[in-house]
């Protein structure tokens, strides 16, 4: 008993020559039955049997029209005899087979899922919301018919024929949308959205936000570890959208203005320090003025002032001498 996809090794006919013979000999076993019929120098025995033989031939012609089958660029056939698992049809043409096989198509061709963004608790905790872009496709026919439930996952869709393979496409849709979804929901549990404080930004964890290739590439692997069953292949895997959950968005946007400005301040503080070291070396190395311990501490908080506020600074100028 087979039990993964092997290539099919019946017999197999050009379908072109296949079905002009199934013609030519269908219309010769009805001008058989036409002669037959009216021949009335025939012995009567001679004549049943030869009716009784091309009726017999001209229902088997009936019944080769079923074994015709075409077989598409990156389409399939899986091949059942009385539920026998017989192989897997990949070549693309037209074939004339045992009509008494079962022909299951599927496609091979690459699907997109565009999954909505769902909520979802990050490694911190936070409620973000994320959505994502999968690219598959079946690869292995034995597993994707065999080793999914695609009647009973399609048994919603309403008039249709749950053994057609635009059914047993949106059956493997589902089942890839809720592994999907799994896998991303695992995948954001276990990295933070974004870094909270400048410690973290000083280290090399992943973050979703951040993580950028690592992160689509974690995602493909996730999603493939739980499509593997089913034969489904994923070509790609990437996160195409991510955010705060709305509860939480304007209280972590002014954490980031809080943490922004902060930033800001610690480069203005830093160039400020070293405006006025610079000021007062040059007071002191050109010569220009002396200044006692008072002074230069009077100097510095004006400057920092003047160099560290958020409002231009007012001058006033001095009429009198420098200690008035």
């Amino acid at each position: 008993m087979k039990t993964q996809e092997v290539k099919f090794e019946g017999m197999r006919l050009p379908g072109i020559p296949s079905l002009i013979l199934n013609f030519v000999l269908s219309l010769s076993v009805i001008g058989l039955f036409v002669w037959t019929a009216t021949n009335e120098a025939l012995p009567s025995g001679t004549a049943t049997a030869l009716i009784i033989l091309t009726v017999a031939v001209f229902l088997w012609t009936i019944i080769a029209f079923a074994g015709f089958m075409k077989i598409e660029p990156n389409e399939a056939r899986v091949m059942l005899f009385f539920g026998k698992y017989e192989g897997t049809v990949k070549e693309n043409g037209f074939y004339w087979v045992n009509p008494f096989y079962n022909k299951k198509k599927l496609t091979l061709r690459a699907r997109n899922l565009d999954a909505e963004p769902i909520k979802v608790n990050d490694k911190a905790g936070n409620p973000i919301m994320i959505g994502m872009v999968v690219v598959w496709k079946v690869v292995d026919t034995y597993k994707a018919s065999f080793d999914v439930d695609n009647a009973s996952m399609a048994s919603g869709v309403a008039g249709t024929n749950q053994d057609s393979v635009n059914v047993k496409m949106k059956a493997y849709e589902n089942f890839v949308q809720i592994q999907s979804e799994a896998a991303l929901r695992n995948v954001a549990g276990m990295y933070s959205y974004d870094h909270l404080n400048s410690d973290d930004l000083k280290n090399s964890d992943l973050t979703l936000r951040s993580g950028g290739e690592e992160i689509n590439d974690i995602l493909e692997d996730q999603i493939n570890e739980r499509l593997e069953i089913a034969g489904i292949q994923v070509l790609e895997a990437r996160i195409n959208y991510i955010a705060y959950a709305p509860e939480i968005a304007a209280v972590m946007l002014r954490r980031q203005q809080a943490g922004a400005i902060i930033s800001a301040r610690e480069k203005i503080v830093e160039g400020a320090v070293g405006m006025v070291e610079l000021a007062l070396r040059k007071f002191s190395d050109d010569g220009i003025i002396e200044f006692d311990e008072e002074k230069k501490a009077a100097m510095v908080s004006n400057l920092m002032v003047v160099l560290c506020g958020q409002e231009n600074a007012q001058p006033i100028i001095n009429s009198g001498t420098l200690y008035q």
